[in-house]
């Protein structure tokens, strides 16, 4: 790394925000992402930043904008590095922007049922500080202890009750972000407006390639008033997706649907295996009545779709370990490579992305788990999660199996009318299909607003744009 760089960022914000020595920089070298952390179990030569920079205020990470600017230095935000998508890539060139010093909660207000936080504020710190006060977010994606405020927005994150909350871009109501010519800006001032496009979306999903988003605020919800489960065995996948598209085109909409396929019953919720049979889980949240209306409609609709009760309580287990994550190194060490991958379809197109994903990846040599679970449901469609796992004695072809399954995945989905990304983002791992959600005319288009925001190029290079 430059020493005039490292002087200067010293010179503008102090020399205690700004980090080189080598247990910083080497917790700071990748995020989540399965095959980075093969490739550290490994032991193989992990590219590091070349500084950490920890910002306590808003000036800092102005400051630090503008420097990376004039140096032309590579700029790379860092939550909390939960990420599963390598949208964490450094080198020793890279200014790398750790937000976890900013994680104030700025304001909640109850009556305008609004709360805003600094981006690096932990999900769970957020709802916990919220439900103090007998609100919540509804913003819950599993990695919510491990995961930002500011990263829940740069990755379009969704959580686990949003078929009624919505995703992450249903629940920001404002985003305040360092532009990369260092400029601050704040997007959104009311409930609705129509003052031109919806600049917010320039910052959800741009994956730290737009500028730095260094302050949110969320519209909240009131605690529910009644807490209620309902489960079913499916006969086939394509009955269980008909009974859900049924239930939410009827305009009901429980928190929580997921559906798991038999093999992913047979792993997570053995006590309630029943024969070949999918299995379909249910939360309603809200008002009594509408509870008790909602749990009434979707047993009847349920019935008339050919599907069967399962014991609720299934429910309450899901809800006691949903948001166990695992162990990479364990897997690894039993052999094991494996990683989850969300798409999402309509509701005529999910039965084949189901079916030909599932046995595409079954044919890649080591396979012993290529499954799905739905868990986001839509009007218009549904999503869908595939797990694949491999054995592989040797490390080193662990990724190849990695990416071949990746590469299955994404191909049948596409091939079958799905979008090849639902909620992780796109980071470097998917990077290269995007067109073939964007096609290449919005590939192109991407790149001009990319060069149009940021035309040095510092702002995460390498990251979410095709090469």
């Amino acid at each position: 790394m430059d020493t005039k760089l490292i002087d200067a960022l010293k010179d503008r914000i102090g020399s205690t925000k700004v980090l080189t020595d080598d247990n910083t920089l080497r917790s700071r070298a990748h995020d989540y992402w399965v095959v980075a952390n093969l490739r550290a179990w490994r032991g193989d030569a992990m590219p590091m930043p070349g500084v950490v920079i920890r910002p306590t205020t808003i000036e800092d990470v102005q400051k630090t904008v503008r420097v990376a600017t004039e140096h032309k230095a590579p700029l790379m935000p860092f939550g909390l590095g939960s990420g599963v998508c390598a949208g964490v890539a450094p080198d020793d060139k890279t200014l790398l922007l750790d937000m976890s010093a900013l994680n104030k909660t700025r304001f909640i207000d109850a009556t305008n049922l609004l709360a805003g936080f600094d981006a690096g504020k932990n999900g769970m710190d957020a709802e916990d500080a919220v439900a103090a006060k007998n609100l919540t977010i509804g913003h819950w994606p599993q990695s919510i202890a491990l995961s930002s405020v500011g990263g829940w927005v740069s990755t379009r994150a969704s959580g686990q009750f949003s078929t009624a909350y919505g995703n992450i871009e249903d629940i920001v109501y404002d985003i305040e972000a360092v532009l990369p010519n260092g400029d601050l800006v704040t997007l959104g001032k009311a409930p609705r407006a129509a003052a031109g496009p919806d600049l917010r979306h320039l910052l959800m999903g741009a994956e730290g390639t737009m500028g730095v988003i260094t302050g949110v605020t969320l519209a909240l919800r009131r605690a529910p008033e009644k807490r209620g489960f309902s489960a079913f065995y499916a006969p086939t996948m394509q009955a269980g997706f008909d009974m859900q598209r049924q239930l939410v085109q009827s305009e009901w909409r429980p928190p929580v649907m997921r559906q798991y396929d038999h093999p992913e019953v047979d792993r997570l919720f053995k006590e309630h295996v029943r024969g070949e049979d999918a299995l379909l889980l249910m939360v309603h949240e809200g008002p009594e009545a509408r509870v008790d209306a909602e749990r009434a409609a979707a047993y009847a609709i349920a019935a008339q779709a050919g599907l069967t009760n399962a014991d609720p309580v299934v429910c309450e287990e899901w809800l006691a370990r949903r948001n166990h994550v695992p162990n990479w190194q364990e897997l690894f060490e039993q052999t094991i490579i494996a990683d989850t991958v969300e798409v999402a379809a309509k509701w005529t197109d999910i039965g084949a992305v189901y079916e030909e994903t599932v046995a595409s990846l079954k044919q890649v040599p080591g396979v012993v788990n290529a499954s799905a679970h739905s868990s986001h449901v839509y009007q218009t469609g549904i999503n869908l999660y595939f797990t694949f796992a491999a054995l592989e004695e040797d490390p080193r072809k662990m990724e190849e199996i990695y990416f071949e399954c990746w590469d299955r995945v994404m191909k049948a989905t596409a091939k079958n009318g799905g979008g090849i990304a639902h909620h992780h983002g796109a980071g470097r791992l998917r990077k290269p299909y995007l067109p073939m959600d964007l096609g290449t005319e919005g590939v192109d288009l991407l790149r001009r607003v990319k060069q149009a925001v940021d035309p040095a190029g510092i702002m995460n290079p390498g990251n979410l744009i095709p090469d």
